[in-house]
């Protein structure tokens, strides 16, 4: 029998679909729990998950769910309060059906000054949804609920302690990553690190103390992903990356030591030149390696003019 009341929360309506069975769960923090949403999760083929406690989707999707029982299916109309945020979310959800990353992600920090200002979401009625936010109805079933203890956790359901103790963890298995060749993987893993410290600081005061160590070890992670792009050849991006710590952080020697090798790489000869000799200047403990590297890009810069001159009297006996 269709029920329909309001819940103690201003802005939502509740119609239950189908009822569930037992008492209402415990909804620890940390208590994941399956749920389908309107965009329809079950395309997917799995349900979507949701952490209590940590609001990195919609918050007003904890407080609906906290309402239901095991094998409930209801319908949940929510005024616009609290659906302001509905697009973003339903873009990352569109994405996973795609087979995209989620999160449009990037290491450098740019692209934060972003989030807060308008753009397209590359979904046309999700940019008219963002720019005339409306009411919506969202149908979930709750499937189960899970305690803290009875899963493992994703770094993104963490708490802040949890997360700063899981970057040494991750640092360390990337380094081994890395030793053992599993390029794409050691990167997976200091990229994770790189996220748990940049959701730190954003709840921080930029340099300050506390954030100033947290920047430290961002720059770290960020030239070890560096030296996993450089390996697989991603030369383009190193450059990129590079760049953005050296433009916060100029000196840093290993940025312009990792710029000067992802020039040398393509054909950059001036550019990685000038970046060897900050290398010296900040550190003249490095010749050895910047000798060794300007030997290799002179070797390489005659191999191709070798190759151009080839070229040229191929198509001159044409």
């Amino acid at each position: 029998m269709e029920e329909t009341y309001l819940t103690n929360v201003e802005g939502i309506k509740k119609t239950i679909l189908h009822g569930g069975t037992g008492e209402l769960p415990k909804f620890l923090t940390g208590s994941k729990v399956d749920r389908t949403v309107i965009d329809d999760s079950k395309q997917v083929g799995r349900p979507m998950e949701i952490v209590i406690g940590n609001m990195f989707k919609l918050e007003v999707w904890e407080i609906l769910i906290s309402s239901m029982r095991i094998g409930e299916v209801a319908e949940f109309w929510c005024d616009v309060i609290h659906t302001g945020l509905y697009p973003n979310v339903a873009k990352s959800l569109r994405r996973i059906v795609e087979g995209k990353d989620p999160t449009d992600w990037h290491i450098h920090t740019c692209g934060l000054a972003n989030m807060f200002a308008y753009h397209s979401l590359g979904y046309d009625d999700l940019d008219e949804l963002q720019k005339e936010p409306q009411p919506l109805i969202f149908v979930i079933e709750l499937l189960k609920v899970e305690s803290p203890s009875a899963y493992k956790r994703e770094t993104w359901a963490m708490n802040d302690d949890e997360k700063l103790k899981a970057v040494p963890l991750l640092h360390g298995t990337g380094n081994k990553l890395f030793k053992l060749g599993r390029y794409p993987e050691a990167l997976a893993k200091y990229r994770e690190g790189v996220i748990c410290l940049k959701n730190l600081q954003v709840k921080l005061k930029p340099w300050e103390i506390q954030w100033l160590k947290l920047e430290k070890m961002v720059v770290t992670l960020v030239l070890n992903y560096c030296q996993c792009l450089l390996k697989m050849e991603e030369y383009y991006e190193v450059l990129e990356q590079t760049t953005d710590i050296l433009n916060r952080h100029p000196g840093t020697v290993k940025a312009y030591f990792l710029r000067a090798r992802a020039h040398a790489e393509v054909w950059n000869e001036a550019e990685a030149k000038a970046d060897f000799e900050k290398v010296l200047e900040y550190d003249s403990g490095m010749i050895k390696s910047v000798r060794k590297e300007l030997r290799i890009l002179e070797c390489r810069m005659r191999d191709k003019e070798e190759e151009e001159k080839l070229q040229f009297k191929r198509m001159f006996h044409k």
